[in-house]
């Protein structure tokens, strides 16, 4: 297994492709958001925490294209499972689901994975997190979970939007070492 990286704001985000859901891929360098692009990794279908996660994001869609967000969700769940959750959490086709996420490519964006501990959960997946990436591909805000709880609250979260694009606030976090 490969060593978790430390993802620093302000600069170069990793690479990133993933599957998506009624595509063929999604890549990150090809966005071009207004503000951001918002990546949200979410553990896979397993887990009623991001059901009622992605089902607020699912309903936050339009509030946040306003404010210059574009959004995708993302796991290491595989096509199948991915369908199944976007079925069963009644989520919109709107709401772009990326999928089959390797360990690897979770490792590089600090993602922490966990292995099963049910018999219905995948052997490995990823625990949750928040990235904003800027129309330029560099980091501006980061957020990791070692568990399923403490994710940004995501109707509040649009509030700092507002904030950091009406007033210019600066990603923090870059000093990796003093």
């Amino acid at each position: 297994m490969t060593t978790q990286q430390k993802i620093t704001p302000q600069t170069l985000a990793p690479e990133l492709t993933v599957k998506l859901l009624g595509e063929d891929t999604w890549n990150l360098k090809d966005q071009n958001p207004q503000n951001f692009s918002m990546l949200v990794f979410y553990r896979g279908l397993h887990c009623p925490v991001c059901e009622n996660y992605l089902k607020t994001l699912d309903g936050l869609l339009d509030t946040y294209a306003e404010k210059g967000v574009d959004v995708i969700a993302i796991s290491m769940d595989s096509e199948a499972r991915a369908r199944k959750s976007r079925m069963k959490w009644e989520l919109s086709d709107r709401l772009m689901i990326g999928y089959g996420l390797e360990a690897s490519t979770a490792n590089t964006w600090g993602l922490y994975l966990s292995k099963a501990i049910k018999d219905y959960e995948p052997d490995v997946f990823n625990e949750p997190g928040l990235f904003l990436i800027k129309p330029d591909n560099t980091i501006y805000f980061v957020t990791l979970n070692s568990t399923p709880w403490g994710r940004p609250h995501l109707a509040s979260f649009v509030k700092v939007i507002d904030f950091i694009n009406s007033s210019g606030y600066p990603a923090r976090g870059e000093i990796k070492t003093l």
